[in-house]
């Protein structure tokens, strides 16, 4: 029995045996076939693929970086830059003895989804608080210094009212009492305070008050805040004004510019007033004839009205100091002959002063003038009205202080001149006398022999480095005018047309600086160009007596070297004869002079003079001829054009040395 069962399992032993020998057998011819087969299949597949479409193998990592590439998932909203704001606060108190009592309302926009915590606003006591009609708990954040701000939590979104019941204290510093409201960071915020006292004035700060209403037991006052300082009124006990009840008394000044056109005259006029006494909620300007106003502008002006002969100016609120307004207008009148010149006057004024400057617009001129009440006066001492203006043309005066009921006028003769009456002035011969320095220091004297008609002005442009020192017409010395393009304006003496013009003088002397002589270069000089024909010119040029001065070679120009010759026009000569007699006179009789000069003091002391000379005139100069020079003429130089001389100058070796 035992052997049998050895038998069996030995068997079975072997049976098992082949069969894992088969089965190995049969995997190792698969691995065979299959190691056979793999590279002629994949080279039978890359020659197939090698021209059409396939598969492509990528790592998964290359393949989700090319996903989210291609389809790059949508961007999570970004979060709100706040939680909740608080966007109004509205304050409605009522005041009694040291409390303020009453209900704010704060309105709050959550953002935010979730728990979110909102401050309230500093210093507010609060004693209940009410969201949406529902009550509400606060929080506090004890601090070092004590209980903190209240927070409020919040987890709705949207806009909620938050209302509280709060008491606010009064403080009371040197007879004036305060209440302040804080309004945080709120874009709008609106008070109301009732007042249970009548008779105060109250003054705002940080915000603007609406409206201010009084009852029969109390004050109303409504204000808006600014949202970036706490809301504060102040009041106290109202006192009454007795400025109110006084009579006005003012003093004022009119300072006037008037344009006589030959159709309208333009008159601008400012008026500047001080009040001494009461309080000037309108002021009464008395108006010349005719006049039409345009227009009234001032920093203070509400509103005015004109009549035949008066302006009414009303105020925005009674003037207690001083104000100012223009005012702007025009009437009609004769555009030539003699005419009286239209005066604004301030009829209440205790004591009036300004002045007025009148200038003619167009062809024509100012020949005679009457003042009664006024003195001739420098226009630059008038205001910037009239300091502003640069015609030449215009006259101008100051007012003598006087009341505003006093005697003034001003008349003046015109005369204009038709286009068919002008005629082209000439400057007959040009006479330039100069002096020059080794470093190159200029003076320059310039005498034309003008002959005129009618023309008003003749005009120069210096050179653009000079600087004017003197001008005179007919040998008086006078300001000259600037044009706007900054020219210089000198007025012409004329004579009636179809009259022979007599040649007169216009002197003109200037500083100019040219570049530093050296041992040897070239002298470039420009002289200055008037706006009139010159029939012929001859400079007298003096330079340093170390050098010597040449024309340039090969350069040929307006003006040539030639002998020294005088002046040929009656004009220019008449000036020398003059000076001459005069000093011979002065040498032989020196107690004529003596006398006479005594004469002349005695009877300057008995004239009334001006609180202001009419005019700053300048200084003539007397030209000095000395050192060596050279002499060179020119003919017919056209108007506007600059003659200019070009010498060369070497230094003289036997002099130097």
């Amino acid at each position: 029995m035992k052997s049998l069962f050895l038998s069996a399992s030995r068997l079975l032993q072997a049976r098992a045996f082949d069969a894992r020998l088969r089965s190995t057998i049969n995997l190792k011819a698969i691995c065979l076939t299959i190691i056979t087969i793999l590279p002629a299949g994949i080279a039978v597949a890359q020659s197939a693929t090698t021209g059409a479409d396939g598969w492509v193998v990528l790592p998964v990592s290359e393949y989700t970086a090319l996903r989210h590439a291609a389809l790059p998932p949508d961007a999570e909203p970004a979060l709100p830059p706040v939680e909740a704001t608080l966007s109004r606060i509205d304050y409605d108190l009522k005041i009694d003895g040291d409390l303020a009592s009453g209900e704010a309302r704060l309105t709050v926009d959550v953002i935010k989804e979730g728990w979110v915590r909102l401050a309230l606003p500093d210093g507010l006591m609060v004693r209940e608080a009410k969201l949406d009609g529902k009550q509400v708990t606060l929080v506090t954040h004890a601090t070092e210094k004590g209980p903190g701000a209240g927070e409020l939590l919040l987890s709705k979104t949207g806009r909620s009212v938050l209302s509280l019941k709060i008491v606010a204290p009064v403080t009371t510093v040197a007879g004036t009492d305060i209440l302040q409201l804080p309004v945080s960071n709120s874009a709008v915020s609106h008070a109301t305070v009732e007042l249970t006292r009548r008779g105060v004035d109250v003054h705002i700060s940080g915000g603007l008050l609406l409206e201010h209403s009084e009852s029969s037991t109390s004050s109303r006052w409504i204000a808006n805040g600014r949202g970036s300082e706490p809301l504060t009124f102040a009041w106290r006990r109202k006192v009454d004004d007795q400025r109110a009840s006084q009579p006005l008394r003012l003093r004022g000044a009119v300072t006037e510019l008037v344009g006589l056109g030959e159709d309208s005259t333009q008159v601008n006029a400012e008026v500047q007033f001080e009040v001494l006494q009461g309080l000037a909620q309108e002021v009464h300007v008395q108006l010349p004839e005719q006049f039409t106003v345009n227009q009234v502008s001032g920093a203070m002006v509400a509103d005015w009205d004109a009549s035949a002969r008066e302006l009414t100016v009303n105020f925005i609120e009674p003037v207690e100091n001083s104000a100012r307004f223009t005012v702007t207008g025009e009437l009609r009148l004769p555009k030539a002959g003699k005419l009286d010149v239209p005066l604004l006057r301030l009829p209440a004024a205790e004591r009036e002063t300004g002045g007025v400057a009148v200038e003619v617009l167009g062809a024509g001129e100012i020949k005679d003038r009457q003042a009664n009440g006024l003195e001739e006066a420098e226009a630059g001492d008038l205001g910037q009205l009239i300091s502003s203006r640069q015609s030449p043309s215009l006259i101008a005066f100051r007012m003598q202080p006087a009341e505003g009921k006093s005697q003034r006028s001003l008349s003046v003769d015109i005369a204009r001149y038709t286009p068919q009456a002008v005629l082209t002035a000439n400057v007959e011969e040009a006479d330039y006398s100069a002096l020059i320095t080794a470093d190159g220091k200029l003076l320059v004297q310039t005498r034309f022999a003008v002959r005129n008609n009618q023309r008003n002005f003749l005009k120069l442009n210096l050179p653009a480095t000079a600087t004017l020192w003197s001008a005179s017409v007919a040998g008086r010395p006078i300001r000259p005018g600037r044009a706007p393009d900054g020219s210089l304006l000198l007025p012409l003496e004329k004579t009636r047309s179809g009259d022979e013009a007599p040649a007169f003088v216009v002197e003109v002397s200037y500083l100019d600086h040219t570049q530093a002589w050296n041992d040897k270069g070239r002298l470039r000089l420009s002289l200055l160009a008037v706006d009139l024909p010159i029939s012929k010119s001859h400079l007298l040029l003096h330079h340093p007596p170390l050098f010597r001065l040449t024309a340039p070679p090969g350069i040929s120009g307006s003006f040539r070297v030639t002998p020294y010759e005088a002046p040929e026009s009656q004009a220019l000569t008449r000036r020398v004869a003059a000076v001459k007699s005069t000093e011979s006179e002065s040498a032989t009789q020196p107690d004529a002079n003596t006398e006479s000069a005594k004469q002349l003091v005695s009877k300057m002391r008995d004239v009334k003079h001006a609180s202001t000379p009419a005019r700053n005139l300048p200084l003539r100069v007397a030209f000095p001829h000395f050192g060596p020079s050279i002499f060179l003429k020119s003919e017919l130089t056209s108007e506007n054009q600059t003659p200019v001389v070009e010498l060369d100058f070497q230094r003289d070796r036997k002099r130097g040395q």
